[in-house]
């Protein structure tokens, strides 16, 4: 069922329950107050005969005349006298054929009413002037009732039908306001593919929940073409990277096989061979742990362990390979206990993090110093690595995550573009955030956020 078909019916029932519920409660009250009214009608009407019949030695001349000018004649009226003091008092009230509640009630509390089919009763008890009791019955039909309540049950399902039908309008109408912006978005969306990737959704400056949509349909976007840049982009690094050794290995291959060569030709081409394969070994493991990284994690085995003690065994492992370079390490913000420094993570994974951060920084800095601090939050620990090296150049900055991306100042340094992105997928395994800021020929900082471990 379309959403617009969803709103017409909820807002037509949700009306038409109201207003039947309105209209029922009106019918109910002016029934209930015809009911009352004619009641008080008899009452008066019986009061009024009673006088008039009982008090037959006073002046009821005014009381005729009152009842004449304004009490107009009701359908089938009758008035009943009954003396209680009489000997027919009971076969009176037998021929009456009214029930004994009707009756009993009536004496009890000086009046009572009841209704049978159409005819209304009201019962009166009636002292005379001479102290004498009677009960005094007058009955009628109800042609208000009748009649009126006729023509207000018509009039009320006329004005539920127009009722319907103009919320049926109403709602229609309004449901086409609310489902054409989003039918705009829709249709837009739909022009939206692989090939046009940098359309955009306008966003609506009024309606607030179609804004926070097109907002998000837009950062999806943004993340999804950037997704496709990065996926073009490895694809084409890798397929370069990838061929390269193996081109040199076929062509180095063909040539030693063109003819027939010295002992020592075969051994230098077969070492070429060794160290292109070697190189196309390393390539590929490198992608393959690359790729292993986009996992969620779930596979690795993460254990608390302290940050400090994983970042000494990261430099302790560097400086064997850079031992030109000396690393400085600044502890002075380390906190009194060392509760604040454990986390929750894989050992030889966060080494590898922090050992590869930390080659790049001695690889490109040419043997200057290069300084790593450690500090705590609240929240995280907190590790800056900064080295005065070649830097990266400003306009290769939003690639530096792409694999096989090497930045176009490199000159001479070997380096597969794998390194910083591996890094990164290893620190979001571990909830954690890395930071990069570069400025060529000055300096490189990179900050690594992890999350500190909660004690309950």
């Amino acid at each position: 069922m379309k959403t617009q078909t969803k709103i017409v019916l909820l807002l037509s029932s949700i009306f038409l329950l109201f207003t039947l519920i309105f209209s029922g409660f009106i019918y109910y009250s002016i029934s209930n107050y015809s009911y009352d009214d004619f009641y008080k009608r008899l009452e008066i009407r019986a009061i009024t005969s009673a006088t008039i019949q009982l008090e037959s030695g006073k002046d009821t001349r005014a009381i005729k005349e009152i009842r004449k000018e304004y009490l107009e004649e009701l359908p089938y009226e009758k008035i009943v006298v009954i003396d209680l003091s009489s000997n027919t008092a009971e076969a009176d009230l037998k021929k009456l054929d009214l029930p004994n509640s009707f009756i009993k009630k009536g004496k009890e509390e000086k009046r009572a009413f009841y209704k049978k089919d159409k005819t209304f009763y009201s019962l009166v008890y009636y002292t005379s002037s001479e102290k004498k009791d009677y009960l005094v019955f007058a009955s009628a039909e109800n042609y208000y009732s009748t009649h009126h309540m006729a023509y207000l049950e018509n009039s009320l399902i006329i004005a539920i039908i127009f009722s319907v039908v103009i919320i049926f309008l109403i709602s229609y109408f309004f449901s086409r306001l609310v489902v054409k912006p989003l039918r705009t978005i829709i249709k837009k969306m739909n022009t939206i593919s692989t090939k046009n990737l940098n359309l955009r959704l306008d966003v609506p400056k009024k309606n607030a929940e179609l804004r926070l949509l097109s907002l998000t349909f837009n950062n999806m976007l943004n993340r999804l073409e950037a997704s496709f840049e990065t996926q073009n982009n490895f694809i084409s690094n890798a397929s370069h990277e990838l061929n390269t050794p193996l081109t040199n290995i076929i062509g180095e291959a063909e040539v030693t096989l063109n003819k027939e060569r010295s002992t020592e030709d075969y051994e230098a081409a077969l070492t070429n061979i060794l160290e292109e394969a070697d190189k196309l070994s390393k390539k590929t493991q490198a992608l393959l742990y690359l790729a292993q990284t986009g996992f969620n994690g779930k596979v690795q085995k993460n254990k608390l362990l302290r940050v400090d003690q994983v970042l000494m065994d990261a430099v302790q492992t560097v400086e064997k390979l850079y031992g030109n370079t000396k690393i400085h390490i600044d502890f002075s913000l380390l906190p009194e206990t060392s509760d604040k420094l454990k986390i929750m993570g894989n050992t030889q994974l966060l080494e590898l993090a922090i050992s590869n951060l930390l080659i790049n920084a001695c690889k490109y800095s040419d043997g200057k110093d290069v300084y790593v601090a450690l500090a705590v939050s609240d929240t995280n620990a907190i590790i800056i690595i900064k080295d005065h090296g070649i830097g990266i150049p400003k306009k290769d900055m939003p690639y530096i995550y792409d694999p096989f991306f090497r930045a176009s100042n490199v000159g001479i340094h070997e380096g597969y573009g794998i390194g910083l992105p591996l890094t990164r997928n290893l620190i979001k395994m571990h909830d954690g955030e890395l930071i990069v800021s570069s400025e060529e020929n000055v300096e490189t900082i990179v900050e690594i956020k992890l999350p500190l471990f909660k004690f309950s």
